[in-house]
């Protein structure tokens, strides 16, 4: 039995309520709520330690220091990497994304090419565009079927020896798919090309481990695994971040400086420029150990629990339309009621306490592949239950009945 009701103590916002109704938050895709071992341990690090990291031998500096590589060391264990080396700390998946697409962008030539999928967030999208501006360089699109899944025999008709890069989402964040990257991976390196998964959706929802996966870079944002906002994490093969050159350029990022030449860092700090988000750090080592008290197999368990209630339940509203029914999907239920406007309907259910996302969600080329503007979504965490399930059901009733 999943103590979700044990679980929720330990989620102070979780507690309150809005508009007199109970909080019912589900909008864990856009991000998660903290636990209060995560508030703690910044609280901590801000009350008892507050110090800037590396370059001071005094004692708080060096507490400082000590929790930041502490931090980059449970992310390294978390994603199965061989070193911390290979974790650089990001203001969060975007940034990731942009670091690899800007330094590895001034390797392609005119020409080379780059996939993508037709699910792809802005985040994964706009940055090759950039690199298509400044370099000549092919984006390609990777087309999806009705039920929101990659096509992959079109994906294995679009690589080719010109491709350089696949850049991919593992998890949509819009319709919850679940993308087969062990396959994509693998047909990418019978072309020499480079992998890049975007795990912003993924990391708390199934188990990452780079070293099987063998993709050369992952991404993820920290506040989407219960961590604080403004952190993230960019993994890349040692080899290959070697090779790229700084992103950004500023202190800790360097060896030595003179007016005549600059001796870049080792690893990782030569793409860590400036004073980074420390506590942040601290507090994403702190979910993720959170994480694992808990037991992530426990966790994917009860969410798959969930994500099959609330489809079966909002699937008896004959007037909502489900978005998104690929065979394989995590806790995310994107959906169309009617020719209700989303935002309406969002502003609606908010009434009766309930939180969820309206919008494109940063994919308007999804929405567009299927005809929408914009589509509600309710998306699970473990801390949910199939109560507020019922209450988002019961609140969009209403809202049906407010348009007759």
């Amino acid at each position: 039995m999943f103590r979700v009701n044990e679980i929720r103590k330990d989620f102070p916002v979780l507690s309150q309520s809005v508009h007199g109704k109970p909080l019912i938050y589900l909008d864990n895709a856009a991000t998660t709520q903290k636990p209060l071992k995560v508030i703690e341990a910044m609280n901590e690090y801000y009350r008892e330690y507050n110090s800037n990291i590396h370059r001071g031998v005094h004692k708080l500096s060096q507490l400082s220091t000590t929790a930041y590589e502490n931090a980059r060391s449970v992310v390294k264990e978390y994603i199965s990497a061989s070193s911390t080396e290979e974790i650089i700390f990001t203001r969060g998946a975007t940034e990731a994304i942009n670091l690899v697409a800007a330094t590895l962008g001034k390797s392609l030539n005119e020409g080379d090419e780059v996939i993508i999928s037709h699910m792809e967030h802005h985040a994964n999208i706009v940055p090759w565009q950039m690199i298509r501006q400044e370099k000549g360089i092919i984006l390609k699109v990777i087309p999806i079927n009705d039920d929101g899944e990659i096509i992959f025999e079109e994906y294995e008709k679009l690589i080719s020896s010109k491709t350089k890069v696949v850049s991919i989402v593992h998890i949509s964040n819009t319709l919850g798919t679940i993308n087969p990257i062990e396959q994509i991976i693998s047909k990418a390196k019978e072309f020499n090309a480079l992998t890049l998964i975007d795990a912003s959706q993924s990391i708390h929802h199934s188990h990452i481990d780079v070293k099987k996966l063998d993709c050369d870079f992952l991404v993820f944002s920290g506040h989407k695994i219960y961590a604080p906002t403004g952190i993230g994490v960019l993994y890349g093969k040692k080899k290959i971040l070697d090779k790229l050159p700084p992103y950004q350029t500023g202190g800790d990022m360097i060896r030595s400086v003179t007016f005549e030449k600059t001796l870049f860092n080792d690893l990782p700090y030569k793409f860590e420029a400036g004073t980074p988000n420390i506590a942040g750090a601290i507090g994403l080592a702190e979910a993720l150990n959170y994480i694992r008290s808990i037991g992530l197999d426990a966790i994917i368990d009860y969410e798959k629990e969930l994500l099959n209630y609330a489809t079966e339940k909002l699937s008896e509203i004959t007037e909502l339309r489900i978005i998104g029914t690929a065979k394989s999907k995590a806790a995310v239920v994107s959906f169309v009621l009617r020719d209700i406007h989303p935002h309406d309907i969002g502003t609606m259910v908010d009434m009766d306490g309930v939180a969820i996302r309206t919008g494109h969600h940063c994919t308007e080329p999804l929405m567009r592949r299927f005809n929408v503007p914009a589509t509600s979504r309710a998306s699970f965490s473990f801390y949910n239950t199939t109560d507020e399930i019922n209450v988002l059901h019961n609140s969009l009733i209403k809202v049906i009945n407010m348009f007759k």
